[in-house]
């Protein structure tokens, strides 16, 4: 068949369902397009993997740029520097909208750098060609951060653009130095709102609200959103419009069991109702239907797993205790008393592999002093790989262990 692409589940041009946060961001950014103001502290979206975090950042770079911004993006990468990736991204926005001073060098993936490339006060003399990945970059100053960002939103404001907006995704993963510099810098920026038509919108995993509060006091004062999983009716609206652009229905029973299974976590409905299609593999004006689906939850399965082994894998023997103690509960959330009673420990002991686990993505927190698994079904595949005996599925007072596993 000829029907391609089919990208559900990965939020169109409105963003169904998450309507409100680009509200948000909208009035965050008001006050900078009306008075060319400093917008303030920053916000912050977070949230575990899957769940969009990206695409609404993307979303809002474009409404961005629709309101007469410069967007600078940045994606952080686990302790590596980022600030002159965040540079660069700044000098092509001005060079794009014939705004910078000097012609910019267009962005490859890999780049040459001479000794005025990278923030103000930052000197590379040597001519050396290497990925931003691969790069070690010396440290910023506060202050050249300050007055590079300074001078580019004045000059975009002077032009006639309404400022400039970083966007910082991953921001849980960068330098801490760098978030410190940055956030310090945009913190004095903001001492001086007129002169300073400056936003920063991020997003990162949960553990962000913590990496950046210990990086920066100013961060206590960050705007922070939770993204939590879609409603049942933005679900079927992610997975019915990609489909119905490309002339093809889905059967309304099909629609609730997808959302159903997806549990309104976007990368699951992405995931089935992409397997339901190639189980389908429908013409135009084709419908889909339960059976569809049912059949493509088989490699949905077999895909899901991996992924549950994979978390699995990353977890240290004590975290996978507390794991297995969390799923034998067969509770969605948990108690983190609970996981004491159960391991037998004082509940003061379990902050080390609760905060290892949190920042690994595996668990989040659901209320005060309340846990869940951050992907749906993991704590049953837990359970299951304990009653199978796998070896190295560890034994837990209080949690029956199959013969295998020993006392």
């Amino acid at each position: 068949m000829d029907l391609q692409p089919y990208t559900p589940g990965a939020l169109p041009r409105h963003l169904a369902g998450r309507e409100g946060e680009i509200r948000r961001i909208r009035r965050f950014l008001a006050p900078v397009v009306a008075y060319g103001e400093f917008a303030g502290a920053p916000t912050v979206f977070h949230a575990v993997r899957g769940l969009g975090k990206t695409s609404l950042l993307r979303h809002a770079q474009r409404e961005a740029e629709a309101l007469g911004f410069v967007t600078a993006w940045v994606a952080c990468a686990k302790a590596a520097p980022y600030l002159p990736d965040l540079e660069a991204a700044v000098r092509e926005g001005l060079a794009r909208t014939a705004l910078a001073g000097s012609p910019a060098s267009r962005s490859t993936g890999r780049r040459t750098l001479g000794a005025e490339v990278g923030l103000p006060g930052l000197k590379v003399t040597a001519q050396v060609e290497s990925s931003a990945a691969d790069q070690e970059a010396p440290e910023a100053s506060v202050a050249a951060v300050g007055r590079h960002l300074h001078e580019a939103a004045a000059r975009i404001r002077a032009s006639g653009g309404a400022g400039l907006v970083l966007f910082v995704d991953e921001w849980h993963a960068g330098r801490e130095s760098d978030t410190s510099v940055l956030l310090n810098a945009v913190q004095a920026l903001g001492g001086r709102p007129e002169e300073n038509p400056l936003a920063v919108v991020g997003a990162g995993l949960p553990s962000v609200v913590g990496t950046l509060t210990r990086a920066a006091t100013f961060a206590e004062r960050t705007a922070w959103v939770r993204l939590r999983e879609l409603d049942p009716d933005p679900s079927r609206e992610l997975v019915l419009e990609p489909a119905a652009q490309l002339g093809v229905g889905w059967d309304s029973a099909a629609l609730d069991l997808v959302a159903l299974q997806a549990g309104g976590h976007p990368y699951f409905l992405q995931l089935i109702a992409a397997h339901a299609w190639e189980a389908a593999d429908p013409a135009r004006g084709d419908t889909i239907t339960v059976d569809h689906v049912e059949h493509g939850l088989v490699g949905v399965s077999d895909q899901v797993t991996e992924m549950y082994e994979a978390r699995w894998q990353a977890a240290s023997p004590a975290e996978r205790r507390f794991i297995v103690a969390m799923a034998s509960t067969g509770e969605p959330v948990v108690a983190r008393g609970e996981i004491a009673r159960i391991l037998e420990m004082a509940s003061e002991k379990l902050g080390v592999p609760r905060d290892r686990l949190i920042d690994k993505g595996i668990v989040e927190e659901a209320g005060r002093g309340r846990l869940r698994f951050t992907l749906p079904g993991f704590g049953r595949h837990v359970v299951e790989r304990a009653d199978e005996g796998t070896g190295d599925c560890p034994a837990v007072p209080g949690v029956p262990a199959p013969p295998e596993l020993g006392p």
